[in-house]
């Protein structure tokens, strides 16, 4: 079965579009890189470590520490599909981390992004 071509992206490339799209919205870089430490156990140093080695995303989730228990409290549509839905974790994975930046993007409290 072919690989989305997704999985092949660079976390490197994606991580300045999470970071403009919060900041549109009055939010920071480093609220971002909360929800998305918070998603994969990442720790800050780690997570700036991934950016700089210009890993594709199916690398930094395979890499990621730990995915965070409480994601499947995350429920939602992000590109017109519901991300509890999602059967490849991989893909899911990715979802996830679309459907908190957006969170964060609407201006959602940061104990309700991280199911707190």
């Amino acid at each position: 079965m072919p690989q989305h071509r997704v999985y092949r992206i660079k976390f490197s490339s994606v991580h300045p579009l999470y970071v403009q799209k919060a900041e549109r919205k009055n939010r920071t870089r480093e609220e971002v890189d909360q929800v998305i430490r918070w998603l994969t156990g990442y720790s800050q140093p780690q997570l700036q470590r991934q950016i700089e080695r210009e890993c594709d995303l199916e690398t930094f989730f395979a890499e990621a520490p730990a995915i965070n228990p409480n994601v499947t409290l995350i429920r939602g549509v992000v590109c017109g599909v519901r991300v509890e839905d999602i059967e490849d974790p991989l893909m899911r994975n990715i979802r996830y981390m679309d459907k908190l930046v957006d969170e964060l993007a609407k201006g959602k409290a940061m104990d309700k992004i991280l199911r707190q």
